[in-house]
């Protein structure tokens, strides 16, 4: 068997099921056997491949990344602006798989652990920190190009804007509302970047 950290790769439907369990029964009550249960294996199966919840939940966030990097990217092409535009979109939008409200609690709770677990908080910061590159090697490119203020600050900009979408997500989660929340990004954009009318000079 597997420790409690190191885990073999995970497979498909493990990690499916993980999802599910999360949805019908949230992080705090979720057992072993609610992820076998919707796994339709026995436990003993599933503590072949993952000693402990933790370890288990440890998994399913790594997947979770891996199929977070190739849906949030900004475009390698066009304007600047239409890039960074894209880029806030998709990290804004989650999957039509994701759009249960019991996951996004269940994933709530799951952050909840950060602050006491240094390996959660490990995985965690590695979604803030793959879109924080995303954000500055965007913003970057557009101070280059002339498409945004020559005097933006790109690291601070990186870190403000990683900081809204993750304010708006926790928003979402806590309140269930997000009206108005992207038109107040895109604002924010237009006066912390200012606003070019042709960005393809």
């Amino acid at each position: 068997m597997n420790g409690d950290d190191s885990v073999s790769r995970p497979t498909d439907d493990i990690m499916c099921a993980t999802y599910r369990a999360l949805c019908r029964h949230g992080y705090a009550d979720l057992t072993m056997q609610d992820i076998a249960d919707e796994w339709e294996k026995s436990k003993p199966a599933l503590h072949y491949h993952y000693d402990t919840k933790r370890g288990l939940l440890l998994a399913f966030l790594d997947h979770l990344f891996t199929n977070y990097t190739d849906r949030v990217a900004a475009p390698e092409d066009g304007p600047a602006r239409e890039r960074l535009d894209a880029l806030i979109d998709a990290a804004l939008d989650p999957p039509r798989a994701d759009t249960h409200r019991e996951l996004r609690t269940a994933l709530f709770e799951v952050k909840a652990q950060a602050p006491h677990d240094e390996a959660f908080r490990e995985r965690l910061s590695r979604f803030d920190d793959y879109l924080t590159d995303e954000v500055r090697s965007v913003v970057g490119d557009g101070v280059e190009s002339g498409a945004f203020r020559a005097d933006t600050d790109i690291e601070t900009t990186a870190t403000l804007l990683v900081t809204l979408l993750n304010g708006a997500h926790s928003r979402r989660v806590a309140l269930g509302a997000d009206d108005g929340v992207r038109e107040a990004i895109r604002a924010f954009v237009d006066d912390h970047l200012g606003r070019r009318v042709d960005e393809s000079r």
